[in-house]
């Protein structure tokens, strides 16, 4: 497992990639104290845009106030796709229907979400179906002109080996910091993306299992490892029930325990846990964190579910629309029995 780990990781490794200094690396994280700008590349079709909303959205759960620039004038509808979803997400944005320059359309975008105190700004710039040199000359005009303090290359999991060779054509053409997987929603088909992003020392940030706006998950050597083996994921597991846990949130879970521990559990409790799981995103891939129980939910390789995760979401949630229709009265009552 922890040669795996080494493999996957670059940074804990001892080869070259490892013995160079931080300092001369890009940065990999956002960093607090004054506005961030992230600028998104990579190819059309490697869900650019719907990545730029997912990363918005994580940082937001973490106190960040994101903003969303689409820069994107290439794809006809990219700029309805990311409204919709930062819409969706409660996350400001700027583009436009009109002008045709991207360099002008995000240092307009910048400047605005600037002035509207937003700390994280996400660039999400145009694709093209192949590496061709307008495609490289367009990402330096724009990273000229908004002058990124992160560039994040966004790449379909799924090619395989073929990964190698687009991550060295990207870093060439502009300082990327961090690479997010998309469409890893089984482990062992991103495998191979995965030893070959490690093979160029370009750090993973991110790994996408879906394309619902909270599934995107922070890649962890050792984690991803631990799920690929069948030995779950205790870490990552903790960690999506922090990020469930609303700020403050603590008191809280503490005061339902008193009340669960007192035999007054209500439906309005039950309510309360059926949300908090469904903030932990799917079920299917919770449950692949705790060894042994993918396995027995049928979920596979991959931490899914499959058909078991999607029933087991239909009932909470049918559940949960019962409930609303119920007097609050019926929600708060204890003494069934």
């Amino acid at each position: 497992m922890d040669g795996l780990a080494a493999m996957l990781d670059p940074s804990s490794s001892s080869g070259p990639a490892s013995s160079s200094s931080s300092s001369s690396r890009p940065p990999v994280e956002p960093k607090r104290g004054r506005p961030c700008v992230a600028m998104f590349v990579g190819l059309q079709g490697a869900g650019k845009t719907t990545t730029c909303c997912k990363y918005a959205n994580h940082y937001k759960k973490k106190g960040w106030s994101p903003g969303l620039v689409c820069a994107d004038t290439f794809r006809a509808g990219a700029f309805d796709q990311l409204k919709q979803n930062a819409t969706k997400a409660g996350i400001p944005f700027y583009g436009s229907y009109d002008a045709t320059d991207p360099a002008t359309i995000a240092a307009a975008g910048v400047a605005k979400l600037r002035e509207e105190r937003r700390d994280l700004i996400i660039v999400d710039t145009s694709g093209r179906h192949r590496q061709e040199e307008a495609l490289f000359e367009e990402m330096r005009a724009v990273a000229a002109a908004v002058a990124p303090d992160l560039v994040i290359f966004v790449m379909d999991g799924s090619i395989g080996q073929a990964a190698f060779d687009q991550v060295a054509a990207f870093r060439a053409a502009v300082d990327v910091g961090a690479v997010i997987l998309t469409k890893m929603d089984g482990h062992a088909r991103g495998g191979g993306a995965l030893a070959a992003v490690a093979a160029t020392a370009a750090p993973i940030a991110f790994i996408g299992t879906g394309e619902h706006l909270d599934e995107l998950e922070r890649f962890e050597a050792r984690s991803f490892v631990g799920r690929l083996l069948g030995r779950g994921d205790w870490k990552g597991f903790v960690d999506r029930i922090a990020d469930a846990v609303p700020p403050g949130g603590e008191a809280g879970m503490e005061a339902v325990l008193s009340q669960i521990q007192a035999g007054r559990f209500t439906l309005r409790l039950m309510y309360d846990q059926f949300a908090a799981l469904q903030r932990m995103g799917p079920l299917g891939q919770v449950m692949g964190m705790i060894p042994g129980l993918s396995a027995m939910m049928g979920g596979g390789e991959g931490g899914g579910g499959g058909g078991a995760d999607k029933a087991s979401a239909l009932k909470m949630r049918r559940s949960m629309a019962i409930m609303d229709s119920m007097t609050d009265e019926v929600r708060t009552k204890f003494d069934w029995f």
